[in-house]
């Protein structure tokens, strides 16, 4: 059952550590098929260096297993929150890679100072707040995702422009029309975090860039007349 989609996942959740962006376990990736409405995810707790495409769990949208043995990933709530509300999304990364965790545990917005971030994220990533007690008791993951979704919909953020998100005390999600972009995206995540960082250390009262540069350096890339790379 979706061989392609296990196939997509798999080769997405092996370039986490690859890219460093994991440490042992710490993170997965999933991807949808909209046309059944089914998820495939990495299973909870597997090394990587163990997993196979085999391992992967299949779910619907409510979180019933379809196909697998395994658990799924404790983070799978999450990702069918985001999936239910951003029908853009074809793959989710969540990572607890370092340079956006420290913003997260810092409970800061990553801002946008400069063009590299610009060109991938179009303004600063938002940090999401904490859940309370209530939330937590009645269901941590789930509600997470339900958090993630009031950050976007606050702040009026179109999730296609803004593929990423740090949730406070926790860590990064990001996302994109395929596993591989997701996981592409987590990339660009960490190292703009990591810019952010070194941008605060220079100069800790560093102003974000100024928004017609911000819109220049994204509409490039992604505008109706972007003209980045080659013509396909």
């Amino acid at each position: 059952m979706l061989e392609n989609l296990k196939n997509a996942v798999y080769e997405a959740n092996m370039e986490l550590p690859r890219r460093g962006l994991v440490t042992y376990t710490w993170g997965n990736v999933s991807g949808i098929d909209r046309e059944t409405g089914l998820v495939v995810i990495k299973p909870s707790g597997v090394e990587y260096d163990e997993l196979t495409p085999e391992d992967l769990v299949v779910l619907d949208l409510d979180g019933n297993i379809v196909e697998g043995k395994l658990n799924p990933s404790s983070d799978t709530k999450t990702h069918l929150e985001l999936y239910k509300a951003f029908p853009q999304l074809g793959g989710i990364v969540h990572t607890h890679s370092p340079y956006a965790v420290g913003w997260a545990q810092a409970g800061e917005d990553i801002p946008c100072y400069g063009t590299t971030h610009a060109d991938y994220i179009y303004g600063p990533v938002p940090c999401a707040r904490h859940l309370t007690q209530e939330e937590l008791d009645e269901d941590y993951e789930k509600n997470t995702g339900k958090v993630i979704i009031e950050e976007f919909t606050k702040r009026n953020l179109d999730p296609v422009a803004v593929p990423a998100v740090i949730c406070h005390s926790h860590g990064p999600f990001t996302w994109g029309k395929s596993p591989a972009q997701a996981v592409y995206n987590a990339v660009v995540l960490e190292e703009v975090a990591k810019m952010a960082c070194y941008t605060r250390i220079v100069k800790p009262a560093a102003d974000p860039a100024p928004k017609h540069i911000v819109d220049k350096h994204y509409m490039r890339k992604h505008g109706p007349n972007a003209y980045y790379g080659q013509k396909k």
